[in-house]
This record gives C-alpha cells, sequence and structure tokens, in this order.
C-alpha cells in the first residue's frame, strides 16, 4: 500500500502521486513493485535503499549518504496471544520528503493519523522521525508488560495444573523476551548514533537538530535503556520460574516413583505367600479346613506391616 500525506492546519491531506509535493510524508506497507517503482520516479531513489528494511532479517543500522540518510529500526508485533515478534522498518530522510516503509501495518505509525495531526507536521522531518522512534521505544514496553502479565497468568495456571500447554507457552514468552532484547539493544544503537549528529554540519541539510527535538529523543533513549532493563529482568525472572517448574515436575515424577515402587513391594507380598503355599509339595496347614484361612491372615499382616514401615519411612 502507498500513501502520501502532508500535514496542513492541524489535519492531513492525502496526494496521490501525480499531485505530489514537498514535505509530503511517503508511507509505503507492503509495497508492490508498482507502487515501489512510482516511489523511486517521485523522489529518485534506488530501489535497494527502499527495499532495505523489506528484509525480515535485516538489522538495525543508520546509513548517511549526501542525499538522503536511512533509519532501519525493529519495532514490535503481536502475532496472538503468547506469541511477540519484532520486524524491521525504515526511515527514509531526504531534503523535503520523509518515507517509511515497512512489511506490515505497525501501530508504530497508525498513531499518525488525521486524529494525531495537531501532534505532528510532516514538514517537520527531524521532529517526526525522533516521535517514531519515541512511538517505537514505548510500544515495547506496552508489549513488555502484556507480556509480564500473562506470564502471571501462566504461572498461576501451572500452580494448579501441570500441564505441557503452559510450559509451551512460558517457552514463546521467552522467545519474546530474546527478541525483544536484540532489537532493543540495536535500536538504543541507532539512537545513540543520531544524537552524535546533532553537531554534524555534513548533514545539517538531512537532520537539523533543535532543542526540543533532542529533548524528543533522549526521551526516546530513555525509553529504550528502560525497554532494556525490564527485558533482562523479566529474563532472568522467567528463566527462574522455568527453572522452578522444571525441578517441580522432577520431583513429582520423583514422587510417584516411590509411589509406585511402595505399592509394588506390598502387592509382592500375598503374590509371594501364594506362590510357597500353591507349590506342589507339602506346606504347613495342607490338610487342615482352617489353612487357607490362616495363610491368607498371615499374608494379609505381613502386608500390612510393610505398608505401615513404609509409610512410617514416607514412602506411602
Amino acid at each position: 500500500m502507498l500513501q502520501i500525506l502532508k500535514s496542513e492546519k492541524d489535519t492531513l491531506r492525502e496526494l496521490d502521486p501525480a499531485s505530489f509535493e514537498k514535505d509530503a510524508w511517503i508511507n509505503l506497507m507492503d509495497p508492490s513493485s508498482e507502487e515501489l517503482n512510482t516511489v523511486k520516479k517521485l523522489v529518485g531513489l534506488p530501489l535497494d535503499i527502499l527495499t532495505a528494511a523489506l528484509d525480515e532479517e535485516e538489522s538495525s543500522r543508520l546509513e548517511i549518504e549526501d542525499e538522503y540518510i536511512l533509519v532501519i529500526i525493529d519495532v514490535p508485533r503481536k502475532r496472538d496471544n503468547d506469541r511477540y515478534e519484532t520486524l524491521p522498518m525504515g526511515i527514509i530522510l531526504m531534503r523535503e520528503t520523509i518515507i517509511t516503509i515497512c512489511l506490515e501495518e505497525s501501530d508504530v505509525l497508525t498513531c499518525f493519523n488525521r486524529m494525531t495531526a495537531r501532534l505532528f507536521d510532516t514538514a517537520k522531518r527531524t521532529n517526526f522521525l525522533f516521535n517514531i522512534l519515541f512511538r517505537s521505544a514505548t510500544n515495547f514496553l506496552r508489549y513488555l508488560r502484556q507480556i509480564n502479565v500473562r506470564t502471571d497468568e501462566i504461572e498461576r495456571h501451572l500452580r494448579k495444573s501441570m500441564k505441557n500447554e503452559e510450559l509451551f507457552q512460558l517457552l514463546e514468552m521467552e522467545k519474546s523476551l530474546t527478541y525483544f532484547s536484540a532489537s532493543l539493544r540495536t535500536n538504543n544503537m541507532v539512537v545513540d548514533k543520531i544524537l552524535r549528529l546533532r553537531n554534524n554540519r555534513k548533514v545539517e541539510h538531512l537532520i537539523k537538530i533543535f532543542e526540543e527535538d533532542e529533548d524528543l529523543l533522549e526521551d526516546a533513549q530513555v525509553e529504550y535503556r528502560q525497554a532494556i532493563e525490564m527485558v533482562q529482568m523479566y529474563s532472568e525472572i522467567l528463566s527462574g520460574m522455568m527453572d522452578a517448574f522444571a525441578s517441580v515436575i522432577s520431583n513429582n515424577l520423583n514422587m510417584v516413583m516411590k509411589f509406585l515402587t511402595s505399592m509394588t513391594i506390598i502387592l509382592a507380598i500375598p503374590t509371594m505367600f501364594a506362590s510357597f503355599w500353591g507349590m506342589n509339595v507339602g506346606v504347613p496347614w495342607l490338610d487342615k479346613a482352617a489353612g487357607f484361612w490362616a495363610v491368607a491372615g498371615i499374608s494379609a499382616i505381613a502386608t500390612i506391616g510393610s505398608a505401615y514401615a513404609l509409610w512410617r519411612h514416607n514412602m506411602l
């Protein structure tokens, strides 16, 4: 999808490629080849720059050229209840326009719409870039809180019943935190590099950082660092929880095996007595009318005694 938007009197005006104007925002979301070629003709950028963020394995980075600055960051996305991932988003700053490129619709960009148009200006490209970075950081924090809440829910379920389903859900949470940790660290490195551009006169024609812009970027940096700390803390908690539940499962298995072993011993005693008195040889009380009951009684006493002894030793 290709959208061309421009801030105008606290709202956003949508343009078509034929009426493209400077200070517009070009938003490409899972673009087709035709849309990419259209943007290429409008701004004169090579296709490999426009498609850089369309590779799911692309890492966060900052690339500076005479005609543009390419910023690639990872943004969070939620697949289902227990699966969180990241995908790359490209932001290209040029002299007269800003371009955003992403493989799919992202919450980071959907918040920049007609309802919130008074809060940003597509003509202030540096400020708009920093707003996107800040929104990305706050989205990471929001998803991290969701992961924490979901982890607590799974923990409560696991306390009641040890099912494989809950353990697999915890594994998904752990995987999500791993993705977030890697993305947050590389995003924070990109923000650090952008901050170092504030006194670089060579890029002033592309990115000019005013005092209020610098404050916004520093806020984004603080949010990223907070998210990194939260990921580390949640990862440690989740790792400890997984180890604890593994120990509980192992302990439960040991208890079951101990109980089954004790029951095997107890049930073997009547079988042993029956085997002895069932041999084709002379045995006590063979010709007695009460012989069967005598053997059964001795067997019962031995069985009960064994059960009591095992119980006293916490084997039952």
